[in-house]
């Protein structure tokens, strides 16, 4: 199989570099600070221990792991024939890495953009070549979820398509086809939801444990919206909330104050260990 590269070691990135090791790719896993990478290893060994408790396969920790290098920095990446990029929604920081893959990278490599909101040909404008951008949503945990928003942007090629269609089927995700608008069709609807749920705590209609009640009670939900929040990452509801707002100017996607309080606090979620719950 192709060395598969992936940029940013935080949740999602974890996520993807275990699933695609764990399908046999040989893996680049890169980021800012060997610090990161450390803690992206543990993490990796942790998730394959719980995985059968969790309902899934048993996972072998130190064959996965075999199967992916770490390394600082994007330059690891130039012998990458496809790549998967996970890192924030803040705008800058995202075009940036995105000038420098496509530096970095060669003219052939395919450039996956896992983005929950930012819409794909704008990821695309920042390099010479956006007709190998494009767009997967792959949904947290990564590897219990078989499904992943497939996202063609303005300028993406056929081939580029099919290369990622077939990485994806090696990997056992299934796609559904979506055109390239900002929060696609899972984020459009859910950061509003979970954003509205967190207006009702600010408020004081009800606290998270109520509100996630009545969504795992009466709608039978697995999880309450607040609870969604704390494991996608409270910080990254709310830079996706602002990228929607920003985006389509309608007041509906208007950020919660609360949510940039908790975000500012230092409260992501279960990756900080408190958010809307506290975490042991």
């Amino acid at each position: 199989m192709a060395v598969t590269g992936v940029v940013g070691a935080g949740v999602m990135g974890i996520g993807v570099a275990q699933d695609f090791a764990a399908a046999g790719h040989e893996v680049v896993l890169v980021d800012k600070d060997e610090r990161i990478l450390e803690e992206a290893r543990a993490a990796i060994t942790r998730n394959c221990r719980l995985s059968r408790l969790m309902g899934g396969p048993a996972l072998d920790a130190d064959e996965i792991l075999a199967r992916i290098t770490t390394a600082v920095g994007l330059a690891a990446l130039d012998k990458t024939e496809i790549l998967v990029e996970n890192v924030t929604e803040d705008w800058d920081i995202k075009a940036a890495v995105h000038a420098e893959l496509d530096e970095v990278c060669g003219p052939d490599t395919v450039i996956i953009a896992n983005t929950s909101a930012v819409p794909i040909t704008r990821i695309a404008s920042v390099g010479k070549n956006p007709g190998r951008v494009i767009g997967v949503h792959f949904m947290n945990p990564v590897p219990q979820k078989p499904v992943v928003e497939l996202i063609p942007g303005f300028h993406t090629t056929p081939e580029t398509i099919l290369r990622t269609r077939e990485l994806l089927t090696s990997i056992g995700k299934r796609w559904v086809d979506v055109k390239d608008a900002s929060g696609f069709v899972s984020n459009r609807v859910l950061m509003l939801t979970v954003n509205e749920a967190a207006y009702l705590v600010h408020e004081g209609v009800a606290t998270a444990e109520s509100v996630d009640e009545v969504f795992r009670g009466c709608f039978g939900h697995p999880m309450g919206p607040l609870e969604t929040a704390d494991l996608i990452g409270v910080d990254t509801i709310l830079y996706s909330v602002e990228v929607l707002y920003e985006h389509y100017a309608d007041s509906k996607y208007r950020p919660c104050p609360l949510l940039k309080q908790m975000t500012d606090a230092g409260l992501h979620g279960r990756k900080s260990g408190r958010g809307f719950y506290t975490y042991s």
